[in-house]
């Protein structure tokens, strides 16, 4: 269905929408067609984090009594697809549109046509490049993220030597590079150090982390901690770890905050995490919206959504919280 040829309906009842172009769309238009209109664009729609923020976009639309339209690429760096859906939802009357930009550079021509349409648009979690590409940016402070997992491990390893394996996410993504460079701040470390004996990206995937795992121990066997961009990846290096017989000896750090990532901290898979809340991301990101819609008023800047360490072995001057914290908060299958 072209939704460029659709008039969308005024009718009170909820009435699905679903576009089979490059992007997968699916939108819900409820109501009077005088609502606001916002629209959310993820990197995917099978991600935890991705359909909790597409939760917390619709609670808050509804209780703003606004409509809201999803989007989402078929896959992580589907950029065709978020450019498809910026299209189709400026089409669709969207005066606000939040994404998680998949690729942050090659989406800003079309961020940028849509600014130029009087359309406000916000980046949740990922921010674009350059960042004032969009009105504004609500997430979790990546960096901060790295920065207490970084000085998590440096404080559990105790003062021995570090043998460090970086499990990242793809070259020159911004989140994937805050994350890792605030590790290494936090475990006070330069890039290139010695200690850092492997460095593998794994897009954030398990299978990719554990193909990641088992070449790092090839190349250095005596590896004894290890970050990782998300803990799917995290869940992988485990998993290489314990076909090798590893598992007891390797700190592995991360950073989500997702219900199966907390349970694995539980289990002593993953020794700490760094927590962050999509929902909030998303329901922030639509009140905004909606106040745009109805008085003109752009958000503008970054907002700190918040980032919680979460560990049940928690470091002296660290502060955290335990694993009960961290799932009474986790998104994703609780």
């Amino acid at each position: 269905m072209n939704l460029k040829s659709r008039r969308l309906p005024v009718a009170r009842k909820v009435i699905p929408l679903c576009v089979a172009a490059s992007a997968v769309w699916c939108a819900s238009v409820s109501q009077a067609a005088d609502q606001p209109v916002v629209g959310l664009i993820t990197k995917t729609d099978t991600n935890p984090f991705f359909v909790k923020m597409k939760q917390g976009a619709e609670a808050a639309a509804s209780k703003d009594g606004a409509k809201v339209i999803t989007a989402a690429g078929r896959f992580d760096g589907d950029n065709a697809s978020q450019v498809t859906a910026i299209e189709n939802m400026m089409t669709a009357g969207a005066k606000a549109i939040l994404i998680t930009p998949s690729d942050t550079k090659a989406i800003v021509p079309s961020i940028k046509k849509a600014r130029a349409a009087g359309v406000m648009v916000v980046a949740l979690d990922t921010p674009t490049d350059p960042q004032d590409a969009t009105d504004a940016l609500f997430a979790t402070d990546n960096f901060k993220a790295g920065v207490l997992i970084g000085k998590y491990a440096k404080a559990a390893l105790n003062g021995k030597p570090a043998k460090i394996a970086t499990l990242d996410l793809a070259p020159g993504v911004s989140v994937g590079v805050l994350r890792h460079n605030g590790f290494l701040e936090g475990f006070g470390v330069k890039p290139g150090d010695p200690s850092i004996v492997c460095s593998q990206d794994t897009r954030g995937d398990q299978a990719k982390g554990q193909t990641a795992m088992e070449n790092c121990l090839q190349k250095a066997p005596d590896i004894n901690v290890v970050y990782t961009i998300n803990e799917p990846a995290a869940a992988g290096a485990y998993r290489a770890l314990k076909a090798a017989g590893k598992e007891k000896g390797v700190m592995i750090v991360s950073i989500d905050g997702g219900c199966e990532g907390v349970r694995n901290v539980k289990a002593g898979a993953i020794a700490a995490t760094s927590q962050q809340y999509p929902l909030k991301m998303a329901s922030l990101g639509v009140t905004a919206g909606v106040d745009y819609a109805r008085t003109g008023k752009k958000v503008s800047g970054y907002q700190d959504t918040g980032v919680t360490l979460i560990t049940d072995k928690p470091m002296s001057g660290i502060d955290s919280k335990d694993t009960k914290f961290g799932l009474d908060n986790c998104w994703g299958n609780k």
